[in-house]
């Protein structure tokens, strides 16, 4: 469809263009990566993102069947243990990929907001699981639930997160904080996408093979980290 002159300066024109320009689609969905992320450390980012789309997804089921369903039927118990198993796996690789970008100084190159979205992400998931715990409807949620509660109320914050209210951490644990959660997850990933990860350190073969040669027939380092891209 032809654009007609003067409609560059619409709002619409000028969304579009601010959200292209913003995200260009060459870098959301590339078609190649650099070679250094054929990794195992990069495996855990991804890693996380699946068991969450696990979690989601089998907490809305069990959101829709109930507690009657997941604790007395075979099938409910199966979605519940999905649900709980998923949890335990999208802890485990976020830590190992929040520390394996820790060592690496992911937050070199400007991704400071990529590190600090991750990180928030990582204490609203702690939020999230809590809130998980409180409604198991059980003695050990009985328990969790009364043993928070004094620390809650000892920093103020009880009078806003009331654990022993049931129909509170409920709307807390499948509305408010996945929202939240799942926003700055997005944020998380397009920040990625727009501004790629980031490269390893270089080695010390790559620091003398791009130092300045006084003689030139001092011979050449060896190859470092490989640089060239591989599919995506």
């Amino acid at each position: 469809m032809t654009a007609q002159p003067g409609d560059e300066r619409m709002w619409t024109a000028r969304l579009r263009r601010r959200a292209v320009d913003t995200l260009p689609p060459e870098k959301l969905l590339p078609d190649r990566q650099p070679a250094y992320v054929a990794s195992w450390i990069y495996v855990f980012g991804v890693a996380t993102l699946a068991a969450l789309i696990v979690v989601l997804a089998s907490g809305g089921v069990l959101a829709l069947f109930g507690p009657q369903w997941y604790h007395t039927s075979t099938a409910g118990r199966f979605v519940n243990s999905l649900h709980l198993w998923s949890v335990e796996l999208f802890f485990f690789a976020m830590v190992v990929h929040m520390w394996g970008k820790f060592f690496m100084a992911a937050w070199r190159g400007r991704r400071a907001m990529t590190w600090i979205t991750g990180a928030i992400a990582f204490l609203g998931s702690i939020a999230t699981a809590f809130t998980g715990y409180v409604l198991q409807s059980n003695f050990d949620s009985q328990w969790i639930s009364t043993q928070a509660k004094d620390g809650l109320n000892s920093v103020g914050v009880g009078a806003w997160f009331n654990v022993l209210n049931y129909g509170q951490m409920l709307m807390f644990h499948i509305a408010l904080l996945p929202a939240v959660l799942g926003v700055i997850v997005v944020w998380h990933v397009l920040l990625v996408r727009r501004q790629g990860v980031a490269p390893p350190y270089a080695t010390d073969a790559e620091i003398l093979d791009t130092a300045p040669q006084a003689d030139p027939t001092t011979p050449t380092a060896p190859e470092g980290v490989p640089t060239e891209e591989v599919p995506s």
